[in-house]
């Protein structure tokens, strides 16, 4: 609805808050995570037996997965004050043992010798683990709870899948264990359905399944825990429940006891427990009704977050509580759906003609609502998945939003009321996605890749002619990196899929990645198996020392690489390899190792695996490398030592290539536009130091020892005092709607920073006592993926339904990244004309240019969908990393600096206070990001007074520009002869074009730009002299300082030769190469003579015929020129700026253009120029390790 009311601009009082209110805080508001919300469970439940005198502990296990991956986090950041609480934490190695470490917390109570009254227990594990432990959570719910511990399953649910293997849903799982559940709708709920699950299993003896969907258990709110804590004291006791209900439990008790042998006595305890159940819900519910009517002829039952969901669609809909009380309906929220209550669902039925049901997925609450009115005397018809002809009214697939269900819910109003209420609103069109603009931008996506120098940048790869299947993990992502990796198996069967496979299929072997975290939970027993059936598989354990997937943990338990190695011994692999990037380390632990493992250095792992994939039967390798981002946090924390080693690539040698990309796989590795086309570049904020991007075959890779990065200095002190003067006197106070939530979307890459910009947003409303609400998506966006913060801001709780931002109904977007943006998912939430766009411009690659290239980011379409989906004046553009490199120094605060600057936009409705004490509480690099703050303000009101230095104005005449810098760069390269030759041809070309009737000049740029590069190929004289160049030590003193060496990584032709299956070794020369390269520089007089100790070399051929060939090619064809051909001629003659790279890799990259040549020459003139041969693809050779020594 838009925002038309009264608007308040004071600025509030801001709460007395501290972060560690959300777990600790007694009382008040708090602004509380899902995950946060369990943790806090746990403690507000001891707090409330403290204060009913017992004397309990609480115990939580289970096993980490979204949307629960961060629990064990959480907890292990209370420190010793969690278990002084009371609370103990033991992570269990898998889900099934972690609900049999459960189980026995409720046998703690018939103890003789126990030191406490009971052990109140819970467990977690996402939905899929739910299906892993099912055998004890089973037994555990069938033996029971004790009176005064309880049991609360908590199943992370991802509906949407999300970041798990496919959709999943709990509750029927847990129906069929006779097993109770509540169904939380939001944060809150978590908390306070959590301590109902409690006083409900401790009275019924069963356990208490609770949902916790990823929508909700991943987004944050603000709880009201004063509320929940005076929820808690209406609930009645057993005494009360007896005399209320009549109820009393079965002679022989519902709760844990023994002696309870099997017995069909078990199985009917179970209905005994549910019968418990039934009552104590008919006197202490956690349904709510939310709209009654004295005349209601029809009404409408929800569950779960799909309440939030319903209540939205009345909000977007106009409709009061009292208008639909008015028009006979009523809304019933149920908290406990299964068993429903059945006397509340009799009060609530009775006279209604007919039930909407609405609930995410499956028909849970609906099937017991339709089993529980069928042989009633006056039944309402029950519609939910399906109306009474069967035809679908509430969507069973993935998840509910609040415009999957508009228009079903007013349809169904307009039916039942017969017009009593107005559903004007079902034609405003912002109910359905709105169109998108198509164009050549759509193939650019954020998806998950590697971190930086990530392990399995290595570990993943096979031998040509092999393939890999995928498993649970961050290696999974290899399925879309091109590494003849494919699959996905449940946890811990890794590998057995292809017992049976093998035995129909030619194929005679695959690998198999398994990682640590995975070996240890469970993957251990795949090994066995398929020594068990003697299949023919390799195992590569990826030993990287952490669960990096979730967070970074540990392996719950003793696990190194020894213990793995005696393991896959003992049972039964006869062929062991160790591969690592520090093999050295094992040298003094060899003893500890079965004689069968064998050791080897990482460069030869494609050796290995080659040797391995023809051993019969099942044989392991163990790869080890830590994972990198724990690399990063041990450094930081100065847990491990930092390598004084730093990789620079030199920008004149480059050849823009990618092979440093395909060797290295690693996101560090950057595009960087030159002059001369693309090159490479490291990222020296984000390099983890693997160092295998040096294994490219490429001269131009240089070892920094010992040097710092030079950190910039940005503006000067006295500039930034000014800065802060200035932007003191700016607007600081912003107007906000009060009768409509505020929503905006946060969009940015993951691991940047951007979810701490939802945070530090939805922390302000907190802190100035607006509510809030943040859900941040992420999926396996740990590093490098596309993440989407919905932030949703309110004046009061009411107006707050669902967290995520519907379609067509987002205030503002924040780009902190365009590409995210530009994606269907972010698009789809913008109203052409209401939603306000703020765009940061600059250009962070996307995980295909590690291995294309040529890869383009195309920012200026991906803001052009953008436009045309908000409208023109709805969108402007900033560059944010711009703005912090020059003004701060790094880009480090570039995602704060543009929340700033969508502040000062008007995008952002807290107050100037608030922010800035969020910043604060958050408690990281807290006046770097105050003052990017500020920068952002200021670029956004008054960006003159930044004093930004001028964009370089471009060429008016960018041909006759570059032929002046290409002519300079030839003389330079070989003498003024050389350069002429150029010019002269140059000439030619322009006059050609001329005569053509060509009227710009894309065609003769094309042609001096191929030209440039086939005459200035880089031999062993330019490398030496572009090393020798003042430009080189120019790029190092831009990057380092401090008392430095050098060393060079290249490969001397003379010393090193390829073959067919391996490329020449490439060593590691010392700074003594630098004279020596000046003198080498001198020697470019000899280039092309027979003098030339180089020049009869096959590539040093190929290379001089090439420049003769491409201008005899030019010559012939561009008399042919005309406006119906020209861009195919321009194509064709372009192809020399792909024959790039040296050695083998040049040459294939020389074929590769050849191929392509003959099918555009084809295409031009069919008749000249014959169809040519089919041939193979052609893609840079995979699998050759380049070794440095």
């Amino acid at each position: 609805m838009p925002h038309t009311s009264a608007v308040i601009t004071q600025t509030p009082d801001l709460r007395d808050y501290q972060l560690t209110d959300n777990i600790w805080a007694s009382h008040g508001a708090v602004f509380l995570s899902g995950t946060q919300a369990l943790v806090r469970l746990m403690l507000m439940q001891s707090q409330l037996d403290q204060r009913q005198k017992l004397n309990t502990k609480g115990f939580i296990s289970g096993y980490r997965g979204s949307p629960l991956g961060m629990v064990d986090q959480v907890i292990w950041r209370q420190g010793e004050a969690f278990t002084q609480a009371g609370i103990e934490f033991a992570p269990a190695i898998n889900e099934e043992l972690g609900a049999t470490q459960v189980l026995g917390t409720q046998r703690v109570e018939s103890d003789p010798e126990r030191t406490v009254d009971g052990v109140f227990g819970l467990w977690y594990g996402k939905g899929p683990g739910v299906d892993r432990a099912g055998d004890a959570l089973k037994h555990g719910n069938a033996y029971g709870s004790s009176p005064h511990g309880g049991v609360v399953v908590v199943a992370g649910d991802d509906h949407g899948c999300v970041s798990s293997s496919m959709p999943h849903q709990s509750d029927q799982v847990f129906q069929s264990w006779h097993m109770p559940v509540v169904s939380p709708a939001d944060v809150s709920e978590l908390v306070s359905f959590g301590l109902y699950g409690f006083a409900l299993s401790r009275y019924s003896g069963a356990w208490v399944g609770m949902t916790a969907l990823s929508e909700v258990v991943e987004s944050s709110a603000t709880v009201n825990i004063d509320a929940i804590n005076a929820h808690t004291t209406e609930w009645k006791n057993a005494n009360d429940v007896h005399l209320l209900t009549g109820y009393s439990a079965p002679a022989d008790g519902l709760h844990y006891r023994w002696p309870d042998l099997p017995s069909l006595r078990i199985e009917s305890r179970l209905q005994d427990k549910l019968a418990a159940v039934a009552a104590f819900a008919q006197v202490n519910s956690i349904d709510r009704t939310v709209i009654e009517s004295s005349q209601a002829h029809v009404g409408i039952v929800t569950a779960g977050k799909a309440h939030h969901d319903l209540m939205e669609v009345f909000r977007r809909l106009g409709l009061t509580d009292s208008a639909l009380a008015a028009a006979g309906v009523r809304v019933l929220k149920l908290g406990l759906t299964y068993p429903i209550d059945t006397v509340r669902m009799h009060n609530f039925t009775d006279g209604l003609r007919e039930v909407l049901v609405i609930e995410e997925k499956a028909p849970v609450v609906e099937q017991q609502l339709r089993d529980l009115l069928y042989n009633a005397s006056s039944r309402p018809g029950i519609v939910g998945k399906r109306d009474a002809q069967g035809q679908s009214v509430v969507s069973a697939l993935g998840e509910l939003r609040p415009s999957r269900l508009i228009v079903q819910v007013a349809n169904w109003l307009q039916h039942h009321t017969s017009g009593a209420l107005s559903c004007a609103h079902l034609e405003v069109r912002d109910f359905v996605p709105a169109d998108m603009l198509s164009n050549n931008s759509d193939s650019v996506k954020r998806v998950p890749y590697f971190c930086a120098g990530c392990p399995h940048n290595t570990s993943t790869k096979v031998p040509d002619g092999s393939t890999a299947r995928a498993g649970i993990g961050c290696h999974f992502m290899a399925n879309w990196m091109e590494r003849d990796t494919a699959g996905l198996i449940q946890m811990g069967g890794e590998g057995v899929d292809w017992v049976s496979h093998s035995r129909f299929t030619r194929t005679p072997h695959v690998f198999q990645n398994l990682g640590d975290g995975t070996y240890y939970h469970s993957g251990y027993l795949a090994i066995r198996q398929a020594v068990a059936a003697k299949a023919n598989i390799t195992y590569k354990i990826l030993y990287n020392d952490a669960v990096a997937m979730t967070g970074g943990q540990p392996v719950d338990g003793v696990i190194s690489v020894d213990a793995i190695a005696r393991q896959v011994d003992s049972e039964g692999v006869h062929v062991l390899a160790i591969v690592s990037d520090d093999i050295g380390k094992f040298k003094a632990i060899k003893n500890r190792f079965p004689t069968i493992a064998k050791f080897y250095p990482r460069e030869e792992m494609d050796a290995v695996q080659r040797q391995l994939r023809e051993v019969s039967g099942v044989s392991v390798l163990i790869y080890e490398q830590t994972c990198a981002a724990e690399k990063r946090r041990r450094r930081k924390r100065g847990d491990m030592v930092e390598p004084a080693r730093r990789l620079m690539i030199h920008e004149g040698v480059c050849e823009g290539c990618g092979d440093c990309g395909v060797q290295s796989n690693c996101v560090a590795v950057l595009p960087q536009e030159t002059t001369w086309g693309r090159k490479r570049k490291i990222d020296q904020t984000h390099c983890n130091k693997d160092y295998s991007c040096a294994n490219g075959f490429c001269p131009s890779f240089v070892s920094v020892h010992g040097a710092s990065l030079r950190r910039t200095t940005g503006a000067s002190p006295e500039s930034l005092q000014q800065f802060m003067a200035q932007a003191s006197r700016l607007p600081d106070a912003h107007p906000r709607s009060t009768d409509s939530p505020w929503d905006l979307l946060v969009t940015g890459v993951g691991g940047t920073g951007v979810v701490t910009v939802g945070a530090v947003i939805a922390m302000a409303a907190h802190l100035e006592g607006q509510h809030a609400s943040v859900l941040d998506f992420m999926g396996f966006a740990q590093k490098g993926g596309a993440v989407l913060s919905f932030v949703r801001i309110a004046p009061t709780q009411q107006l707050l339904n669902q967290v995520r931002i519907d379609t067509q109904q987002a205030d503002a977007v924040l780009a902190c990244d365009a590409v995210v943006a530009a994606s269907p998912e972010a698009l789809q939430t913008i109203r052409h004309g209401r939603t306000r766009v703020v765009v940061n411009m600059h250009e962070t690659p996307v995980a295909d240019a590690v291995r294309d290239p040529d890869a383009q980011l195309q920012t200026d379409l991906l803001v052009d969908k953008l436009r045309f989906s908000a409208g023109d004046a709805q969108v402007e553009t900033f560059d944010a990393q711009a703005l912090a490199q020059h003004v701060l120094g790094d880009t480090l605060a570039a995602n704060i600096l543009a929340m700033g600057y969508a502040w000062q936009r008007g995008l952002v409705p807290v107050t100037l206070a608030a922010l800035e004490q969020a910043i604060r509480l958050n408690n990281v690099a807290v006046d770097t990001n105050l003052l990017a703050f500020t920068v952002g303000r200021l670029a956004a009101a008054d960006p003159m007074s930044l004093n930004r230095p001028a964009e370089p104005e471009a060429a008016h005449d960018e041909l006759h520009s570059f032929i002046a810098h290409a002519s300079l760069h030839l003389a330079k390269y070989q003498h003024k002869v050389w350069a002429q030759r150029y010019t002269q041809l140059m000439r030619e070309v322009a006059q050609a074009a001329h005569s053509a009737g060509l009227t710009d000049d894309t065609l003769p740029l094309t042609v001096a730009r191929s030209l440039h590069k086939l005459m200035s190929y880089k031999d062993e004289y330019e490398v030496a002299r572009l090393f020798s160049e003042p430009s080189f030590q120019a790029q190092l003193d831009a990057q380092f300082e401090g008392d430095y060496r050098l060393a060079f990584h290249m490969s001397p032709p003379a010393l090193f030769k390829g073959s067919s299956a391996k490329a020449p070794r490439k060593v590691v020369l010392g700074a003594w190469m630098r004279p020596a390269l000046r003198l080498l520089a001198t020697g470019k007089v000899l280039r092309g003579t027979v003098l030339d100790p180089f020049g009869r070399t096959r590539e040093r051929r190929m290379e001089r015929q090439l420049i003769e060939d491409h201008i005899q090619l030019t010559q012939e064809l561009l008399p042919l020129a005309n406006s119906n051909n020209v861009d195919v001629i321009r194509d064709i003659l372009a192809l020399p700026q792909t024959m790039r790279g040296f050695g083998h890799v040049k040459e294939r990259n020389v074929k590769a253009a050849h191929i392509r040549q003959s099918w555009l020459l084809h295409r031009l003139d069919p008749a000249r120029f014959p169809r040519p041969s089919d041939q193979p693809s052609l893609h840079h050779l995979r699998g050759i390790a380049v070794r440095s020594v």
